[in-house]
């Protein structure tokens, strides 16, 4: 693998066993990676950040979550970026070193066989909490994503722990190791393991658009996408006019494996907010984009007695204590 340091942003690049291409750009004013590119086609359409929310259920809404809790829906939206770290080989780099003008000492590509880059967040709450999302890149290609949240006291409680990523065009769908259906913490003794595939991006026809679509227990997610934006480069030269025009329509995957542990994810046309400000299915604007959100905690929906009734407290997650949970990415073959 090789990495490449530049003014505003980080690179590497190389091929996975399988002979795949892949170039990935870490950035600095953006606060995370805004390029995962894997045989010419990009996945992603912004920098993934920190997630805290998903769209009120009825039962939020009667139990009144929204109003102890909302503050997490701008928190989602806007987080600071407080510092960057980087290691080489396991090797920390100083900020001074990765940074204009020292990263000229490079002299251009590095030859590694890891490179890792840390973000820390602050996020707009009062109190403010910490965020730290590591990504450590392979020279095969993978990259394990370690993040962590920690609580303050004082914090209300939180929606969901996780990162999301938003790609730059509809998905065709997605195939998954875990549990059956739609599943949540407190509903899924219903469900049954095994491999699943789903097409398209379902979303539940509830009468006023709300949270769905979460699968939890999750071993792994691979998305599959055979639209392009467009402006992709393959194989580091300039893309064929079937490309460059998005007109090329060979599917092609990437895959979330779980780390040290299961996880929840969903895998929806729109972001938690597009959901939370329509009241009625007509106004969700045109399927554009894939967003995909991997949860490690996650708040159950309740719903025990009647619409209404809070969450039972085994599936609160508190915005008082630390949390953490780890996955990989890794590009599937086209």
């Amino acid at each position: 693998m090789r990495v490449i340091f530049g003014d505003v942003n980080v690179g590497t690049k190389g091929v996975t066993k399988d002979g795949q291409e892949f170039h990935y750009i870490f950035s600095y004013a953006a606060g995370g990676p805004v390029s995962l590119t894997t045989c010419g086609r990009e996945w992603l359409y912004r920098a993934p950040r920190p997630a805290f929310w998903r769209a009120l259920t009825d039962n939020d809404r009667g139990c009144g979550f929204h109003l102890a809790s909302g503050v997490w829906m701008a928190a989602d939206m806007f987080i600071r970026t407080i510092s960057i770290s980087e290691e080489l080989d396991g090797e920390r780099i100083p900020q001074e070193e990765f940074l204009s003008p020292g990263n000229n000492r490079f002299g251009g590509e590095i030859e590694a066989e890891t490179f890792r880059i840390t973000y820390e967040y602050q996020t707009i709450t009062n109190p403010a909490a910490n965020v730290s999302v590591c990504y450590t890149v392979s020279s095969d290609g993978g990259i394990l994503v370690d993040a962590k949240y920690f609580g303050a006291p004082g914090l209300p409680e939180l929606p969901l722990f996780g990162m999301r990523f938003v790609m730059p065009t509809a998905a065709d769908g997605f195939t998954y190791e875990g549990l059956s259906g739609e599943t949540y913490p407190d509903r899924k003794l219903g469900a049954s393991e095994g491999i699943f595939e789903v097409k398209g991006m379902p979303i539940t026809p509830y009468l006023v658009p709300q949270e769905c679509g979460m699968h939890v227990d999750t071993k792994w997610v691979e998305v599959t996408r055979s639209s392009t934006s467009g402006n992709e480069i393959a194989g580091g030269k300039a893309a064929s006019d079937a490309v460059t025009q998005g007109n090329d329509r060979t599917p092609f995957t990437l895959r979330i494996e779980q780390e040290g542990g299961p996880f929840a994810f969903s895998c929806l046309p729109y972001t938690p907010q597009e959901i939370e400000s329509a009241t009625h299915w007509e106004e969700l604007p045109p399927v554009r984009r894939t967003v995909l959100t991997v949860c490690g905690a996650l708040r159950g929906v309740g719903g025990i007695n009647s619409w209404g009734a809070d969450v039972q407290p085994e599936y609160h997650v508190s915005g008082e204590e630390s949390l953490a949970f780890s996955f990989r990415i890794r590009p599937a073959a086209v």
